[in-house]
């Protein structure tokens, strides 16, 4: 799987490479394009789920004890899980995005049905993790509520609302736009509010901030060790990120709005790693300080993370909807609600009886990576080299757009 996955990283930094030699300065254009923030908004809220609010807290001592694990001892606890989070794995999302939003349209190899099918299995069993992440990590924050086993009947009730939320929400696309900004604008009144209380109403001074921001430093002049897996700890994470890469980039090619391709690079890499380095600073000075989460603290960062899942859940849950027509339209909407419903909830209880596992959905995906390519090979080649801007069709209805606003 080490060797699997590793080829995986070569081929897709040097696709990013070739896209960004080759079209340097296109404007990309989706099929429903928004505003640029709005866009930034629907990415980051997609692309991240309950793990980003949940996990670093539990992991900055593992990757501090480097006598346990030394191949940790590279760079500080707080450089490394931000290299297991943001900026160059984003590079991911970059390429899939790129590529659903100018090659496919011509290349169509998403439309082939086998390869349709193996696509939305892939989004349904990520959405499954997803659900199955949020259960597996409540009993660390609500400990109050947690039993000898870890989870209690309290936590199922919650994923099982969280998941019937998601679907509801999935069945009009209004609904997911609002949820991403609104979980985006309330994500940063958390760090706002976890920043304020540990360095302006706590011991700690906003030179303390800008000292513990300093030392993610240590990531980019170690870049080179995050390109490959570190450990089998790593290579869980990069097997999780290809398994989101090609639903995120599918989902958000709609939304891209023309802005050139190093923009969109740009938009992809920097912003999302700006919050998400804030973020894990003000939590690392938690835990260095061993600052206590207030309950109060702890209900904002449950139900921030909580929005995260719903959040991610019905982008990815409209996306196979829409892609094996099985949307609210043409099944109902109480029908869609129920199918939905019973196929998240059973697949996240294989996952918690361990029965499936995000690296064989991973794995599958970069399978997916190597057949495109060898398919534009053989097939489309000629297509893709003589792609010069974005799909005529959305380049006028962008245009349309722009007139009517």
């Amino acid at each position: 799987m080490t060797l699997w996955l590793s080829s995986g990283l070569i081929f897709t930094f040097a696709a990013i490479a070739l896209i960004l030699y080759k079209w340097w300065d296109m404007q990309c254009i989706g099929v429903t394009p928004v505003r640029t923030l709005v866009f930034i908004a629907i990415l980051f809220t997609s692309g991240l789920d309950v793990g980003l609010i949940m996990f670093p807290l539990t992991e900055f001592g593992g990757y501090g004890n480097v006598s346990d694990n030394p191949e940790y001892g590279f760079a500080n606890p707080l450089a490394i899980e931000f290299g297991f989070w943001a900026f160059l794995i984003w590079g991911f999302y970059f390429l899939t995005c790129f590529y659903f939003a100018i090659i496919e349209p011509r290349v169509q190899f998403f439309e082939i049905p086998v390869v349709k099918f193996i696509n939305n299995v892939v989004i349904i069993g990520t959405c499954a993790f997803t659900a199955y992440l949020l259960l597996a990590n409540l009993p660390w924050y609500l400990p109050q509520l947690s039993s000898d086993d870890g989870v209690v009947p309290a936590f199922y009730v919650i994923v099982f609302l969280s998941i019937a939320l998601a679907v509801y929400s999935s069945s009009k696309i209004k609904y997911v736009r609002i949820l991403s900004v609104g979980s985006s604008i309330l994500f940063i009144a958390l760090i706002i509010g976890m920043w304020f209380r540990a360095f302006v109403l706590g011991q700690g001074s906003p030179a303390d901030f800008f000292g513990t921001a300093g030392m993610l430093g240590d990531y980019f002049g170690n870049l080179h060790q995050f390109v490959l897996p570190i450990n089998d700890y790593h290579e869980f994470y990069l097997f999780w990120w290809f398994a989101w890469s090609i639903m995120i980039g599918q989902f958000t090619a709609r939304f891209v709005s023309g802005i050139k391709t190093w923009q969109l690079l740009l938009a992809m890499l920097v912003v999302p790693s700006i919050a998400i380095g804030v973020w894990f600073s003000v939590l690392y000075y938690y835990h260095a300080e061993g600052l206590k989460i207030a309950a109060f603290t702890n209900v904002a960062m449950i139900s921030v993370g909580v929005l995260m899942v719903i959040n991610s859940l019905d982008s990815l849950i409209r996306l196979y909807t829409d892609n094996l027509n099985l949307t609210a339209k043409r099944l109902g909407r109480v029908n869609y609600v129920i199918f939905n419903l019973v196929a998240l909830v059973g697949l996240t209880l294989l996952f918690q009886l361990d029965f499936l596992r995000i690296q064989w959905v991973g794995a599958l995906v970069i399978a997916l990576y190597f057949t495109c390519f060898a398919y534009i090979l053989l097939k489309k080649r000629k297509e893709v080299a003589a792609i010069k801007a974005s799909p005529e069709d959305n380049i006028l209805d962008f245009h349309r757009v722009e007139l009517a606003g």
